[in-house]
């Protein structure tokens, strides 16, 4: 895929990605290419933040939904955020006490300063003290 980490902030994850190693038949971006790219940024948004924190855990995807809005003829960039802080506090503390965290993430793929796909994902974080 050739991905490119692009930022890495504790509000945001963006990653980005060219268009020929991810190309489908009509010249545009393979849907699965940008299905990947925006988990990955959601992935590496909680994988860094949990790190940041100092808490070891297993990180997995539960579920996701992507709306793919228009084409992308050349490089895509993905930009993953969380739903609300609140929501981190509650997977923190659900963390803390042992038990199966679960949070939602966002990501847009845009392409020539456009959204064109609109990512959600909802990843689950079990604590892991031997990671």
């Amino acid at each position: 895929m050739a991905v490119r980490v692009v930022s890495i902030a504790d509000d945001a994850v963006v990653l980005s990605a060219p268009l020929a190693p991810n190309t489908n038949h009509h010249a545009t971006v393979f849907g699965g290419s940008a299905a990947a790219l925006a988990m990955l940024a959601a992935w590496s948004l909680l994988h860094t933040r949990l790190r940041a924190a100092g808490v070891s855990s297993r990180l997995v995807i539960q579920r996701s939904s992507l709306e793919y809005l228009r084409p992308m003829a050349g490089e895509f960039i993905a930009r993953a955020t969380l739903a609300t802080m609140p929501d981190w506090v509650r997977f923190n503390a659900a963390l803390a006490r042992r038990r199966p965290a679960r949070i939602s993430v966002q990501t847009v793929i845009e392409h020539a300063g456009e959204i064109a796909v609109r990512f959600t994902g909802e990843f689950v974080a079990v604590s892991d003290p031997n990671l």
